[in-house]
């Protein structure tokens, strides 16, 4: 167990399913995951605290390895500061880790890469056990086709056909290092992991290789899509119920816990 700081900067790892929020982000009239957290934090510091996470994910997105960041004068251990902090928050929103950091980490700007992963239930009938935790695809998808369209994607390059409207990042570069379409069973699973992400990217990067495993679009079709930097060029915005938020990772210096295989649902 680390000790206790007289002053100092703490990580933690948070778990949490997204249905009941609006979002990340600390919502004046909504329900937040940051707003829980940050109130459920206030009290075990008995002062208002702030909290910083690697990436903001939207209403109904999930988090299996969000990573943030706070600071607090409070005298708390590590253990102290994760079962307290657990007590006071709602069940759909869990600390997994808590541990002192260095004055200069930063959950967000210290990251180098995000992971996310988009789960498909493709089956001819709905699941109530998957619902809020997949999007539901009836028809056949072809994972392979998928897989193979999704390569034109990796390496960094302009992203603008499948960012939001609205995305605020003054530039629609990123680098893709991984990108891979699976099936096991009746899901088909997109995994990508990048330095950074677009507002919306993952989803409608998912919207449009649906478009490919529907057999509607050709493989081709997302390097032309990717190409033409036009977002009305691309696929739908999948549903936010199938995207979870599974892995950051940080120098090693740092010292952040690695993250655990991601379970599928």
């Amino acid at each position: 167990m680390a000790a206790a700081q007289a002053t100092g900067r703490w990580a933690a790892g948070v778990e949490y399913r997204g249905t009941a929020y609006a979002g990340w982000q600390l919502q004046r009239h909504a329900p937040s995951v940051q707003g829980e957290l940050q109130a459920a934090l206030s009290k075990v510091a008995d002062h208002p605290v702030e909290v910083f996470a690697a990436g903001r994910t939207d209403a109904g997105v999930h988090g299996f390895a969000q990573v943030i960041h706070f600071d607090s004068p409070a005298r708390r251990s590590d253990h102290g500061w994760l079962l307290g902090t657990n007590s006071g928050l709602p069940p759909d929103i869990a600390l997994r880790w808590v541990q002192p950091v260095r004055a200069d980490f930063h959950a967000r700007h210290s990251a180098h890469s995000r992971a996310y992963r988009y789960l498909i239930h493709n089956a001819r009938s709905r699941s109530a056990l998957l619902h809020g935790r997949s999007a539901w695809v009836a028809w056949n998808l072809d994972a392979a086709a998928m897989d193979l369209a999704a390569r034109a994607l990796l390496g960094e390059q302009d992203f603008s056909a499948f960012r939001d409207a609205e995305c605020q990042s003054p530039t629609p570069m990123r680098r893709v290092h991984q990108i891979a379409v699976w099936r096991k069973d009746d899901l088909v699973v997109i995994d990508i992991r990048a330095n950074a992400f677009l507002h919306h990217m993952v989803r409608n990067i998912a919207g449009s290789l649906i478009e490919v495993g529907g057999g509607r679009r050709p493989v081709r079709w997302i390097a032309e899509v990717l190409a033409s930097r036009q977002r009305i060029l691309a696929g739908m915005n999948a549903p936010a119920c199938g995207l979870y938020f599974v892995d950051v990772r940080y120098p090693a210096e740092f010292a952040i816990p690695g993250t655990p295989a991601f379970w599928l649902p």
